[in-house]
């Protein structure tokens, strides 16, 4: 059985076990709910918390579990028989095991190349496709051994697997059934076994960031094993090359990533922020109930839509204006990838960061001070600049950092929009790449990965990663350290 009728059965019987549970409650009160100790909805909860919880975590243990138990079990037969310079993989590869239970393999799919003179009898062949293993043209009998009780196996271990997760629901459900009695306290039961799944979930996303963290330390360390790290943090020239022979300098990738995001900010954060003072003191409310929305509405567009806006629109109108045949004739420009093709595009995207943060924060700021400086004569154009703005200044700096933080960890936008060389140069119209663009290309195709020129990539992840948090650590700082304290 497979694991998602194993996942909808137990649902199935949490649902029945919510409605024997409530109904056993009621029935115990005689109908009268002032003599429960909770609503009769919580002792439903119960019942169908003890039948899927407990089975649903066997459900994914178990899944993560059956095929390491089989590996070890059928993998020592295929190291003796592969011996020296031979990988057990490739061994397995040659047979095809279908699941117990499922259609055996096609004619095509036995015998996708003709024959050859070391092919195993065909007899022998169509006894074992009735058995649901599809045997290459070279397979020993070891290998068919192994193929076969690794079959029987996961056959195994799939029939116990449903008969041990559908009976711990079983079991819970009817557990929780039976304690479905006026006196016991179910909403509390139900509360603990909510805080227990917030604290789970809470655990897995602090799991997930350790467990990132460590793979790119520990991918960064190999890489400099291989890779002078002076060379790599000092190096001006890119030139990564799978033959031998590279040179892997970050500073024109750096350079790159600062200058795109510079011009990024340049364009989002005086637009983001004169909207925003826009929306929070000047516009009527019916105004703002429909512009922010509209200008919120940028973040939710996927990326690779702003990176084909920069390839097919702003770059091409960028080319006509300062390109050598442009109607300015300034010939900066050679191609629509560039720079300024992709600071523009970014900044565009960050406008929504900067002016939705920047809101908020100028709307915290009391309306006393406003009502104090109007009082004393200032305008309100002198009271935005001289009272609410410095008040919410440190806010604003922090959502400035955040932004800036988008900016240098964006991909698709720099790879369809700033080109792909990695150059030190100070003209904003030459094609250049950033660290994020590199990381792309270093893990795309047939690299190998023990290889200095794929372990890059980890070693270009963690410095961004490095930089970003250091960005978000300022910006908290600045906002902590600054942060007004109104009553």
């Amino acid at each position: 059985m497979s694991p998602s009728w194993i996942a909808l059965i137990v649902l199935a019987i949490a649902a029945a076990g919510f409605v024997l549970a409530r109904a056993r409650a009621q029935g115990a009160a005689k109908r009268e709910e002032r003599r429960l100790h909770s609503l009769p909805n919580y002792y439903g909860w119960t019942a169908a918390i003890y039948a899927a919880g407990p089975a649903l975590l066997l459900l994914a243990v178990w899944l993560l579990a059956q095929p390491v138990a089989t590996r070890s079990l059928v993998w020592p037969v295929l190291e003796a028989e592969a011996g020296e310079g031979a990988a057990p993989s490739l061994m397995m590869a040659t047979c095809n095991v279908s699941p117990p239970g499922s259609t055996p393999p096609s004619r095509a799919a036995r015998s996708p190349t003709p024959p050859r003179a070391t092919c195993r009898p065909r007899r022998l062949r169509a006894q074992m496709a009735s058995q649901g293993v599809a045997l290459g043209s070279d397979v020993t009998p070891a290998t068919r051994d192994a193929a076969l009780h690794w079959r029987r196996i996961s056959g195994t271990g799939d029939l116990a697997r449903g008969i041990a997760v559908i009976g711990l629901a079983l079991a819970g459900a009817a557990w929780g059934i039976r304690r479905a009695r006026p006196d016991f306290r179910a909403r509390n039961a139900v509360e603990r076994a909510m805080r227990g799944v917030l604290i789970s979930a809470a655990l897995i996303a602090i799991l997930s960031t350790v467990g990132i963290v460590l793979a790119l330390v520990f991918n960064t360390i190999e890489f400099f094993r291989l890779y002078p790290a002076a060379e790599f943090f000092f190096g001006t020239t890119w030139s990564p090359s799978f033959g031998g022979g590279s040179e892997l300098g970050i500073l024109p990738l750096l350079w790159g990533t600062l200058y795109i995001s510079l011009i990024a900010l340049l364009v989002a954060v005086p637009i983001g922020l004169f909207a925003a003072v826009y929306l929070a003191e000047y516009a009527h409310r019916n105004v703002r109930a429909w512009a922010k929305p509209m200008l919120e509405m940028l973040a939710g567009i996927p990326t690779i839509v702003y990176g084909l806006f920069a390839l097919l629109t702003v770059g091409p109108l960028l080319v006509e204006a300062f390109g050598r045949g442009g109607w300015l004739g300034l010939g900066w420009m050679q191609g629509g990838t560039a720079v300024m093709t992709a600071g523009l595009v970014m900044g565009i995207m960050l406008i929504p960061f900067v002016s939705s943060l920047s809101d908020d924060i100028i709307n915290a700021v009391p309306q006393s001070l406003r009502d104090g400086s109007l009082g004393l004569g200032a305008t309100r154009s002198e009271t935005i600049r001289q009272v609410v703005l410095p008040a919410a200044l440190p806010g604003i700096v922090g959502a400035v950092l955040l932004a800036a933080s988008r900016a240098i960890g964006e991909t698709m936008i720099v790879v369809l929009g700033a080109g792909a060389a990695a150059r030190l140069s100070m003209n904003p119209f030459d094609a250049m790449t950033t660290v994020t663009a590199k990381i792309v290309s270093q893990l795309t195709g047939d690299a190998d990965f023990s290889s200095p020129e794929a372990l890059v990539a980890f070693a270009l992840g963690m410095t961004l990663f490095v930089i970003t948090l250091a960005l978000n650590v300022v910006a908290l700082w600045i906002v902590r350290r600054y942060r007004e304290q109104y009553e």
